[in-house]
């Protein structure tokens, strides 16, 4: 999509913010239709299960989208090449495609977007766009990033010179980086993409000399360039901070205005969509783009539809993010859904410190993704300035020596690019490794 196409795309995309909440309704219900219809007719799983709850091509346009069955992650794992809607997908060649690893934009079979998602035990899920779908949501996420600002605002910006900061995990089929790097491109702007394992001298040098004026990136990342331009080791001059891949807290958005004197955007995305929602105004809360997306929470269990992505349909997909939806109020600025409470992955750095008081981090979305056979579970625990454990919950006991090495192998390689070869680990087996009966979540990092 060159620059001109993109601008237009996204002023008409920006005018579903001036509709009314009945005209954005309609929108989505078009778009959902046109979703179901595709996949019962192009998805030999979705004909089973819509047929198994008594829905067909008759009923399909008039059924509320609450009579469809919901499905999650174990469905699509299992049922991976029913769901998809061509005949070229499959998991395996998905897998092999991702260990090859060589380039990590290129497109699979030259004409799908792969982003690789994975949960604390590094089991691969794959999201699959096409040209299209892929377009569409990069609208979106500009959109976003771009929120509260008019046409001519953005034309102004754009024409000023954007040199745009990324940092965030940047290697691998990350969906932010791939989408955050080619949105840059089609905006035209200039890039500095640093890896949350780069160490962080390098990470002042090459700011440095970059110079950004906006800055996109994990919040606990944001964080630690705040902490450097409040030293004075580097300089940032920024319009935008854009928080996302990991949950803002007002006390953090907060530090980052007042650090960076910037809007903050807290965008929301996730590998199955990865343009959800913005929020600019902590009081005023999230804004759901329910012209991409429709969701649904049931019980305090989240479920979302995408409306874009026909070739990998997601239709009422448990997402384990939390929402609590506001009502619908009467001289809202826009006519999107609002989220009053967005609870997901936040987790703490570890820091260590060597013999001569230099500090440095390691990000737990560096060490995220550990895929070894018998490991089903695993937590890092800081014991020391210098020290941590890594808790690992095994299949079988007879599985804990291998699991061990290969732990100890894969830790090593991430600290040694680090330059943190002098921290102490240790892999310790716990019966099982249970979630924080305050959140019901798992986090990857305990204290000590």
């Amino acid at each position: 999509m060159g620059s001109l196409s993109l601008l237009w795309n996204l002023f008409q995309l920006k005018q579903n913010e001036h509709k009314t909440r009945e005209q954005l309704e309609e929108i989505r219900e078009k778009k959902l239709r046109r979703v179901l219809k595709t996949a019962y007719e192009k998805s030999p799983y979705y004909r089973r299960a819509f047929e198994e709850a008594g829905i067909d091509g008759e009923n399909l346009t008039e059924l509320p989208l609450s009579a469809f069955p919901v499905m999650d992650k174990d469905v699509l794992m299992q049922h991976f090449e029913e769901i998809v809607t061509v005949s070229d997908l499959t998991q395996e060649g998905l897998r092999q495609f991702d260990a090859d690893g060589r380039d990590s934009k290129g497109k699979y079979l030259g004409k799908y977007h792969v982003v690789h998602s994975s949960g604390s035990t590094g089991i691969p899920r794959y999201f699959v766009y096409d040209d299209k779908a892929w377009g569409q949501m990069l609208l979106g996420i500009i959109r976003g990033a771009l929120w509260d600002m008019s046409m001519p605002q953005i034309l102004r910006l754009l024409s000023g010179g954007l040199r745009i900061l990324y940092i965030a995990a940047t290697d691998g089929r990350y969906g932010g980086a791939m989408a955050v790097g080619d949105g840059i491109d089609g905006v035209g702007a200039k890039q500095l993409f640093l890896d949350i394992k780069t160490p962080l001298s390098q990470w002042i040098s090459s700011i440095r000399a970059f110079g950004p004026n906006l800055v996109i990136g994990y919040p606990s990342a944001i964080k630690i360039l705040g902490e450097l331009v409040e030293k004075g080791e580097v300089q940032a001059q920024v319009c935008r901070v854009i928080s996302c891949g990991e949950p803002l807290s007002p006390g953090l958005r907060s530090y980052l205005e007042k650090v960076f004197q910037a809007v903050v955007v807290n965008f929301y995305g996730a590998s199955e969509s990865l343009a959800l929602g913005v929020e600019t105004d902590g009081s005023e809360g999230m804004y759901l783009f329910d012209d991409m997306n429709y969701i649904e929470v049931l019980d305090g269990k989240m479920y979302l539809t995408c409306l874009y992505n026909l070739v990998q349909p997601l239709i009422r997909y448990r997402i384990s993010d939390q929402l609590t939806l506001k009502a619908s109020e009467a001289g809202a600025r826009y006519p999107f859904t609002r989220t009053e409470i967005l609870l997901g992955r936040n987790e703490d750095l570890l820091w260590f410190e060597d013999p001569d008081g230099k500090r440095e981090f390691l990000h737990p979305l560096a060490i995220e993704g550990f895929c070894i056979e018998g490991l089903l579970d695993y937590q890092f625990r800081q014991t020391d300035v210098d020290a941590f454990e890594m808790l690992a919950e095994v299949s079988e006991k007879d599985k804990e020596a291998v699991v061990r090495r290969e732990m100890l192998a894969q830790m090593k390689a991430i600290l040694k690019e680090k330059r943190l070869d002098y921290v102490r680990f240790f892999v310790v087996f716990v019966r099982e490794i249970l979630p924080d009966p305050r959140t019901g979540k798992k986090p990857l990092i305990v204290s000590f």
